[in-house]
């Protein structure tokens, strides 16, 4: 499921409300640090030269936006960064953000702002910059353990560790929302994927207490997936993976 617009929706999101959607990606493609074998979007596509929107285009199609939906009486709950990929790749990323936060001031200050992201660009410093000045950061975390991490998400850089993703989400001091897809089933390879064990969970459950963010959003896949051989976990699993950190008194939200 691509999108082919900068803006796109008002959409129901099952997480966030009646939210009106940004991407920064190539609209003929997915362009992600990425390749989750769960994502909606699909695998990444190769693309020679891809055709990121300039921050002025992101501004002024936003713009356009949020005055029909103020002539139609639409007010959006949530302005969502996510697309065809990883938002924070955008080399401009900081001041569309800035432009974002003005736009949303003039024509829908009750909105909040959102960045949905997993997290491999927080060693730069705009990047933390601009989450900083969003209301909601949604940061990914889809296994505590290394292996697992890489089969799951398939990052571009094979030298991404869970350790240097735990240490970019602690920069900002529990101030972010932790998200996690749960899932099991078979590889292409025939191996088999399961972030659910006891291993799985007692290592993710030390992430969790170890980055102590203000919210867990757990959620399972929903829509066709890339790897066609996954398994949706089921809501009364869902709802024992939380009840730990909710006894920790941890806000979990559980989509499922």
């Amino acid at each position: 499921m691509l999108f082919d617009q900068i803006v796109y929706g008002p959409i129901h999101s099952r997480r966030l409300g009646v939210s009106l959607g940004m991407n920064l990606m190539p609209c003929t493609g997915k362009l992600c640090t990425f390749n989750c074998i769960y994502c909606e979007c699909g695998f990444n596509q190769p693309m020679l030269h891809p055709v990121l929107p300039m921050a002025g285009e992101v501004a002024a199609a936003l713009e356009q936006k949020l005055q029909a939906l103020a002539t139609d009486g639409v007010r959006p709950d949530v302005i969502t960064f996510s697309g065809n990929g990883e938002p924070t790749l955008h080399p401009e990323f900081e001041q569309i953000i800035q432009d974002t936060c003005r736009l949303r001031d003039m024509y829908c200050p009750e909105a909040k702002v959102s960045v949905l992201s997993n997290a491999t660009q927080l060693g730069r410093a705009d990047v933390v910059r601009a989450l900083k000045l969003c209301d909601n950061r949604i940061l990914k975390l889809d296994s505590a353990i290394q292996a697992t991490m890489l089969r799951i998400d398939d990052p571009t850089n094979k030298h991404l560790t869970v350790e240097t993703i735990m240490q970019g989400l602690e920069q900002f001091g529990g101030d972010f929302i932790l998200q996690t897809c749960f899932l099991r089933g078979t590889l292409p390879d025939g191996s088999l994927i399961d972030n659910t064990t006891e291993e799985e969970l007692a290592a993710w459950y030390a992430a969790v207490r170890r980055l102590k963010p203000k919210q867990v959003m757990i959620y399972v896949i929903d829509r066709a997936t890339p790897v066609k051989t996954l398994e949706k976990i089921s809501a009364e699993q869902m709802k024992g993976i939380a009840e730990p950190l909710q006894q920790d008194g941890i806000d979990v939200q559980i989509t499922a």
